[in-house]
């Protein structure tokens, strides 16, 4: 909690608290995120008290936001794994990351594009030939148009399903079954890239992949270290704090670190973070396929939402010059 000057009346100082986790302080000002995930700027000068506030306990039968639509969701989970470049196409919004994951460079089509459909999936390729990529198109039901699956078809585009899974946050901070030191932190560090598996090689996706990571209102980075796993942790973990919702991903253990309980340690002491910050809820993305990530989520108690998919479209050349 900080004090801090905001005017005066009457000859009498005004004064205003803020109250949050302080992000960062630096050359003179403040960034306290408060509970409504939004940073607060707070110039130093300004300041008059601080003190550190215990986080308020957790309650075991708190429940999730009642989620209305998936476009909801959707949108927050975009927010927090926020593309390099955005185009929006009517209701549709055009996304690039130099190729570092399909989320990052896919087009989101949760509303109507306000033109035929045939036009923009042209619009779509043609978006992605001019940057060099692969045109994939995010499908998510309900949300995106009821003719785009059978316009998609029709062009031969090839479909990934992803399952989007939820659970009241509580569960999840009391979810640990054994003791480890889990470290948290707000920026992603060498230890914690070198165990992240879909960065290297590439120096524009690692530029992007870095960017995405640290993307979103309230970002928490947290890994696990074991003296027998040699350099870097033995498990990695995301998260990212929107309002009422914290969103789950990059969780990984080393193969020889598995089935200890470290993921789980890693999601619950994220979960207990977030729950410090205002968020009941959490959601997290898995594929289909990924059948030990689904195993360990269903444990945790995660109930799956609602499904999307990514579709790809064939390259076009460009021929815009060049």
């Amino acid at each position: 909690m900080v004090r801090r000057v905001v005017g005066v009346l009457d000859g009498r100082p005004q004064f205003s608290d803020t109250l949050g986790v302080l992000t960062s302080w630096d050359a003179g000002v403040l960034i306290v995120v408060n509970r409504a995930g939004d940073p607060v700027e707070l110039p130093e000068a300004e300041l008059v008290a601080g003190k550190t506030v215990p986080p308020a306990p957790v309650r075991r039968s708190a429940t999730a936001p009642e989620l209305r639509e998936p476009a909801e969701l959707q949108r927050i989970a975009a927010r927090g794994w926020s593309a390099l470049e955005q185009e929006p196409l009517g209701a549709w919004m055009l996304r690039a990351s130099a190729g570092f994951t399909r989320r990052g460079n896919s087009t989101q089509t949760l509303g109507e594009p306000g033109l035929p459909l045939a036009d923009a999936l042209d619009r779509v390729q043609a978006w992605y030939a001019a940057r060099g990529l692969p045109a994939f198109v995010e499908i998510t039901t309900p949300g995106s148009p009821e003719a785009l699956e059978a316009a998609l078809a029709e062009r031969g585009a090839k479909e990934a399903g992803t399952f989007v899974r939820t659970a009241p946050l509580a569960r999840l901070v009391g979810a640990a079954t054994v003791q480890q030191d889990v470290r948290l932190f707000r920026a992603a560090d060498a230890g914690w890239i070198s165990r992240y598996q879909r960065v290297g090689g590439d120096p524009a996706k690692e530029k992007a992949a870095l960017a995405l990571l640290h993307s979103g209102p309230s970002v928490w980075f947290a890994s696990v270290t074991l003296p027998e796993i040699g350099d870097g942790p033995a498990a990695i973990g995301r998260c990212v704090v929107d309002g009422q919702w914290a969103g789950f991903g990059a969780i990984e253990v080393v193969p020889a670190a598995r089935r200890r309980g470290l993921a789980t340690a890693i999601m619950a002491a994220l979960a207990a973070r977030a729950a410090e910050e205002g968020a009941t809820g959490a959601y997290l993305q898995v594929e289909e396929e990924n059948a030990r990530a689904r195993a360990l989520y269903d444990k945790l108690g995660f109930d799956t939402a609602y499904r999307y998919c990514y579709a790809q479209l064939s390259m076009i050349e460009n021929r815009s010059g060049g």
